[in-house]
């Protein structure tokens, strides 16, 4: 199955526009104690069904190696319940790369979205702020596929990210059939399930 995949960015803070405030209350918070076993779970939960599938071979080690190296999760909550998430991971060019982004099913469809992306590119605006010996950011970037969500392309440019490069690949078996959903042998969720 052919894939194509957009590479989206900010160069500036002003670039970074609002979103309309969630329909329920949302509370987001950074998880600030490295937890491999949490950031595994968010990235299954969210990505089972999109084919986020290159960290599910990963050990402990290699995602505590991962975190330990200044990477930053922010966690949208809803009444104490994850309703999804979004990873920064700062570059050595003042970047900060958005490596993850999503909801969990349940979140879907009620304004969470948006509010969670503006906050976390927010948070990627002003990592150097937590992280001194970082330089402050100057470019924001993310990239999408179209095995993700259908809407999350159209959600990074309301939030004022532009397209800087677009790639069509023939990727391997990883994409063949459906999304592995968010533990193995789960399979992908439908409305119904």
């Amino acid at each position: 199955m052919d894939v194509t995949t957009w590479y989206l960015e900010q160069t500036s803070r002003s670039d970074l526009l609002p979103a309309k405030p969630p329909a329920i209350e949302v509370d987001i918070v950074r998880a600030e104690v490295v937890s491999p076993e949490f950031s595994r779970f968010l990235n299954t939960a969210v990505g089972g069904d999109w084919h986020w599938t290159e960290r599910l071979p990963w050990t402990w080690r290699q995602w505590a190696d991962w975190l330990e190296r200044g990477v930053e999760t922010w966690v949208a909550y809803h009444r104490g319940t994850p309703a999804g998430y979004v990873e920064l991971v700062p570059g050595d060019d003042a970047s900060v790369e958005i490596s993850c982004f999503g909801l969990l099913p349940w979140a879907i469809g009620k304004g969470i979205g948006g509010h969670l992306l503006e906050t976390g590119a927010a948070r990627a605006w002003d990592l150097a702020e937590r992280q001194p010996e970082r330089e402050p950011t100057r470019r924001v970037w993310l990239h999408t596929c179209s095995l993700d969500s259908p809407v999350a392309l159209a959600n990074y440019r309301a939030r004022g990210f532009r397209v800087f490069d677009t790639k069509l690949n023939a990727p391997g078996d990883e994409y063949e059939g459906p999304a592995p959903g968010p533990w193995p042998g789960a399979g992908p969720r439908t409305p119904d399930a």
